[in-house]
């Protein structure tokens, strides 16, 4: 009897009955209220967080395998038809075989003067002036994009040979870039700023096209790649995915016949 009269003095009249109902209901609508607004909150943070990490892709090869800073072209006064190109012809239509040296370390090499004519009578051309021995693999990166660039004698990203070419040649369709390929660096947007600098793939990697397509592939490595699986493997300095390698890393040596 003592819980029944307590509920009549909750409930004394019809018009409290109706006040606490349409209480209830505004609580109801209040609480409503805020999970669709936390709903609405969930969904705009995982769109957010979408699009950044597709931005983060992209705008680490916006500006090639290297920022603007860390680009493959040379100073700003080269100019891609400058004599000191070296001539496609030299890349003989053939298909080149060789060794890159990294840290001592051999990796078998095969090159496309054929798809790539241009790219490889450079890299042809450079290596045998001894351009590349003992440079710097100044940059690292071990996340969304696995790629070790080097061939700056600058080391930090921003030297070439002294001049710089295009188009580019041979970037695949589909931005795929196979763990082992071989690619030239270049500057964001500028089919005419490659060098000497280029990037080996360690492991399968899609790089964004930029409104001059994509990168030129002019070789493979066929062999040696554990190598770079182990530089990889020990970082990047500062603890970051993208900068120089925890292992000091530079080329000891390249041979192409």
């Amino acid at each position: 009897m003592a819980s029944k009269k307590k509920q009549q003095n909750i409930y004394t009249s019809a018009a409290k009955r109706m006040a606490a109902y349409e209480q209830s209901q505004q609580q109801v609508k209040k609480d409503g209220g805020h999970k669709k607004r936390d709903n609405r909150v969930a969904i705009i943070a995982s769109v957010i967080v979408l699009v950044l990490v597709t931005a983060g892709q992209a705008a680490y090869f916006a500006a090639g395998p290297g920022k603007d800073r860390a680009s493959a072209s040379a100073s700003p006064s080269s100019s891609p038809s400058s004599t000191l190109v070296p001539n496609p012809a030299l890349a003989e239509s053939r298909s080149w075989t060789g060794e890159i040296s990294v840290n001592g370390s051999p990796l078998q090499i095969s090159l496309d003067g054929a798809a790539a004519p241009q790219a490889v009578a450079n890299f042809v051309s450079l290596a045998k002036s001894g351009f590349y021995q003992d440079l710097k693999c100044h940059r690292l990166t071990t996340e969304g994009i696995y790629v070790l660039q080097c061939g700056d004698p600058n080391g930090d990203g921003s030297g070439g040979p002294g001049y710089s070419w295009g188009p580019v040649e041979n970037a695949p369709a589909d931005n795929v870039y196979a763990r082992g390929t071989l690619a030239m660096a270049r500057q964001s947007n500028n089919g005419e700023s490659m060098g000497s600098q280029f990037f080996i793939v360690y492991k399968d990697s899609v790089i964004p096209s930029d409104s001059v397509g994509g990168y030129t592939v002019f070789g493979q490595v066929a062999d040696g790649l554990e190598t770079v699986d182990e530089i990889s493997a020990a970082g990047v300095n500062g603890g970051g995915y993208d900068g120089t390698p925890v292992t000091a890393t530079k080329i000891t040596g390249i041979s192409v016949k």
